[in-house]
């Protein structure tokens, strides 16, 4: 069960990458990043096929980040999913987030007794300064008793 304290604990950290950033405006990947932004977060794109997107500086791959990044958010399909969490372990991360719908076992394994902070099962645009339609989900999470205490 994923506690409000990892979430707390995830969202005190920056810099933090984001990987499955979209450079396609219409994809969910990139409205979370641009929000994110916007919002305030220190939060850097890793993107192989792009330099810059949302006018951000974006990495290849989470080797080529500097070594003051400290958390992950993952936004990559499925598929992709349980090899980022591997890569984002060699690199050393501690603080790891898998967005609502990118989670698979395989992943989940890979972090399961590995010391890192995870979030998994929940959305970082529900926690991370919530508006609008985001802060109307959280409200009706906590009214049926599915928010993380």
């Amino acid at each position: 069960m994923i506690t409000l304290k990892q979430i707390e604990e995830f969202i005190a950290v920056e810099p933090i990458a984001m990987v499955g950033v979209s450079r396609n405006p219409k994809k969910f990947g990139f409205a979370a990043f641009r929000e994110l932004k916007e919002k305030g977060m220190d939060i850097i794109p890793v993107n192989p096929h792009a330099e810059v997107i949302h006018g951000a500086k974006t990495y290849p791959d989470l080797k080529s980040l500097p070594d003051s990044v400290q958390g992950l958010v993952i936004m990559t399909p499925k598929s992709q999913t349980a090899g980022v969490v591997r890569e984002a372990r060699e690199k050393g991360f501690k603080q790891i987030w898998i967005q609502q719908m990118s989670e698979t076992k395989d992943a989940l394994k890979e972090l399961e007794g590995s010391g890192i902070n995870y979030i998994s099962g929940q959305c970082i645009l529900m926690h991370f300064k919530p508006h609008g339609i985001h802060k109307f989900h959280g409200s009706l999470k906590k009214f049926f008793r599915n928010f993380p205490k």
